[in-house]
């Protein structure tokens, strides 16, 4: 039994039910399912780009930092990557 079905607000909010019937993937047509499938993969690789981004920056950041003399542990608390990770980057 769907999620939303077993919620007691689904009969109250037709909107829940509507949502329950959207997010039912069987229902799709075969041509809507290969676009969703496509829609996932390009969201998937979107986010993976993004924090691979993210990642290059907090390096960055963290090089920066350290050439200022910050010590590790202000480094990784302000970057929010792992001490150790900082202590490689001295290496």
């Amino acid at each position: 039994m769907n999620m939303f079905e077993q919620m007691p607000f689904s009969e109250k909010y037709p909107v829940f039910r509507k949502l329950a019937e959207i997010g039912d993937l069987r229902k799709l047509s075969r041509e809507e399912l290969e676009l969703y499938d496509e829609d996932i993969k390009n969201m998937r690789d979107i986010y993976a780009t993004r924090k691979f981004d993210v990642r290059q920056e907090k390096l960055a950041t963290a090089r920066r930092l350290l050439s200022m003399g910050l010590s590790d542990e202000q480094v990784s608390t302000a970057t929010e990557l792992p001490l150790e990770e900082i202590q490689k980057m001295k290496e």
